[in-house]
């Protein structure tokens, strides 16, 4: 467990490992990075209630740092990751050590099932398990069984990662897809369940909101360019948005009010899209999806269109070739 700041949360994600329905032996290494809140005191407390609790730094506060700090320190066979401010269904483990051997799979993993604590978290809750605001991801918006490209967090085979040497620390976002790249490439299988669940929650303000999808549109451009083949049109959707709105709104306010049916064709759409992505939810929830898919959709696109081209020639140049002596069972 990778965290960083996570003082509102990491307490009950450490609860919802420890209090899995599971037969086997569990241990939870907690990687710190150098947070600014309670972070540090809260994992020592947790430490010192349970011994199957242990911490150890991550100076970088990078998650692939942290992820293959803990990796090294932990002793089990099965490599579960958890975030701060993930909770894991009660049979989470022991469904995903069942899927490991059923399909022999050397990664499983589910749905990241966004959920809100205050009106702005339900809104984003809202939108990020929405088509509208994500397409069709299957960890998003749930799906039926089967391989996968990636997969939400991840449960691993310890000799998989072994073999792989890790996550790749270059990849400060992105470091799932590009392990599970080399896995498949390896010949290994990554599997999807809607069986795996883990209560997410999302990020608490539009400036943190934003930040996150910039960094995930940036990092998808690494990724495109890192491996030419990954890109779709799910992916160039928001830049393509972004520009459109752009260049409508200066049509418009230069040349022609018509320019303006694009900015306003686009804020109808996420109006009418939050309508069903809202339903069930109080008025003031409701409200707000239209602006957390906004935020999200031109975040992430702008966060694409500006991608600089030297952070994916360091990517490229750290490129790790998949080791192929992993074997199905």
């Amino acid at each position: 467990m990778p965290v960083l700041n996570e003082e509102r949360h990491l307490r009950s994600s450490v609860r919802h490992i420890l209090d899995q329905d599971y037969p086997g032996e569990l241990e939870v290494v907690i990687a710190l990075g150098p947070s600014e809140d309670r972070t540090d005191e809260i994992a020592a407390e947790l430490a010192a209630e349970d011994d199957r609790v242990q911490t150890v730094p991550n100076p970088t506060g990078r998650t692939p740092a942290g992820l293959n700090a803990a990796i090294a320190a932990s002793r089990h066979p099965v490599v579960v990751r958890v975030d701060g401010h993930g909770m894991l269904s009660p049979d989470y483990i022991a469904t995903a050590v069942r899927l490991l051997h059923e399909t022999g799979a050397a990664n499983v993993g589910g749905i990241m099932h966004a959920e809100g604590e205050n009106d702005w978290e339900r809104a984003v809750a809202a939108a990020m398990t929405s088509k509208i605001g994500v397409g069709n991801a299957a960890f998003h918006t749930g799906g039926t069984a089967g391989e996968a490209e990636t997969v939400y967090l991840g449960v691993f085979r310890r000799e998989v990662l072994e073999q792989q040497g890790g996550y790749n620390e270059e990849f400060i976002r992105a470091q799932d897809w590009e392990l599970n790249f080399r896995i498949r490439q390896a010949g290994g299988l990554i599997w999807f369940s809607p069986e795996l669940l883990v209560s997410y929650r999302p990020r608490p303000s539009v400036r943190a909101l934003a930040k996150q999808y910039r960094n995930y549109g940036r990092w998808r451009h690494v990724v495109a360019r890192y491996h030419s083949g990954s890109i779709n049109p799910r992916y160039l959707a928001p830049p393509v948005a972004l520009l459109a709105i752009a260049a409508g709104t200066v049509v418009g306010a230069v040349l022609t009010p018509w320019g303006l049916i694009v900015p306003g064709g686009y804020l109808a759409a996420i109006v009418l899209g939050s309508l069903p992505a809202g339903r069930g939810l109080p008025p003031g929830a409701r409200a707000r999806i239209p602006l957390a898919l906004a935020t999200m959709h031109l975040s992430w696109g702008w966060g694409f269109l500006t991608s600089p081209r030297k952070l994916a020639r360091k990517v490229i140049a750290s490129r790790r070739e998949p080791v192929t002596t992993y074997r199905r069972d």
